[in-house]
């Protein structure tokens, strides 16, 4: 089985987020449409499904680097502000959101108390089997079949001949063209010579 770490964490984010929404395992508040993940944005998220993909996200940065509390999780998720002509600030996103998320998490038995002497989250049993089994399933989806091996390795292997048979005919054009051109330095040089001779006869 294929764990977190061996996966792109994008593509994990985006399965992770559609398989959220697939279970109910989160729901977006009402009023998650009208408002900015932070003080640094200048407008709330465009995708409607932007609830899932931050619930996803938080699920894989507990199970990567939890314990975590909100407080880190501000940081994490934060980023600078534009103020026009002042130099830009940085702002810790939205602690509200990344609260109600971890909430819903905990609720739908993803994410359960630290019971280390660090405080804040980790994941679940559950929460891990269900990343690594999404993870699995984009490891095997990547990995390529023992047929389609098969045919890029005959592939292969044509491609090497053809190369071959090209460097072959290239060797024997050009050895052809080296014969042809000593033979016809030896015509020129009998030429010349029985030239030479028909010269000193008629000298004679």
């Amino acid at each position: 089985m294929a764990s977190i770490y061996e996966v792109d964490i994008q593509e994990l984010v985006a399965r992770t987020a559609e398989e959220l929404k697939k279970a109910s395992l989160v729901q977006p508040e009402e009023w998650a449409k009208y408002v900015k993940t932070g003080h640094f944005k200048e407008k709330p998220p465009v995708d409607p499904d932007w609830w899932y993909f931050r619930s996803a996200s938080i699920l894989i940065k507990v199970a990567r680097k939890g314990p975590i509390g909100v407080s880190k999780l501000r940081t994490l998720y934060g980023g600078k502000k534009n103020r026009g002509n002042k130099p830009e600030r940085f702002y810790k996103a939205s602690g509200n959101i990344i609260r109600k998320v971890m909430q819903q998490l905990e609720k739908s038995g993803l994410l359960e108390a630290s019971k280390s002497k660090k405080k804040g989250r980790v994941v679940s049993p559950k929460g891990m089997s269900f990343l690594d089994k999404l993870a699995t399933e984009l490891a095997k989806r990547r990995k390529p079949s023992i047929k389609t091996k098969e045919s890029i390795e005959k592939k292969g292997i044509k491609e090497e001949i053809e190369k071959k048979k090209i460097i072959k005919k290239k060797e024997k054009n050009k050895l052809e063209a080296k014969m042809e051109k000593q033979s016809n330095e030896k015509e020129v040089k009998e030429l010349n010579i029985k030239i030479k001779e028909d010269k000193t006869k008629g000298e004679r």
